[in-house]
């Protein structure tokens, strides 16, 4: 019976709902800006990462590498994109 029991699905659950407390604290602790910022986005890339191992079984196939690979380019599109409109828009680049 033990094999039939999700333990790391349930695990991964229970640290969901910890992360999302953890940034919950931030609107009820009023913290300053820089750090509830700091703290929203790092549990924000933890969440992520946790979704996409625990529940998307991302680590699981014999393709991993591309997966994994996949998912480094799309964050690096994603950043250069955002640093490229703030680059262009707000800090008068270009």
């Amino acid at each position: 019976m033990k094999e039939l029991f999700p333990l790391k699905q349930v695990m991964g659950f229970v640290f969901s709902l910890i992360l999302t407390a953890v940034a919950l604290l931030v609107y009820f602790l009023d913290m300053s800006f820089p750090v509830g910022m700091t703290v929203l986005l790092v549990t924000a890339f933890v969440q992520a990462g946790l979704q996409l191992v625990v529940f998307m079984h991302a680590g699981e196939t014999e393709d991993k590498g591309a997966i994994y690979t996949n998912v480094y380019y799309g964050l690096l599109i994603a950043l250069v994109t955002v640093f490229g409109t703030l680059l262009s828009m707000i800090w008068g680049y270009i």
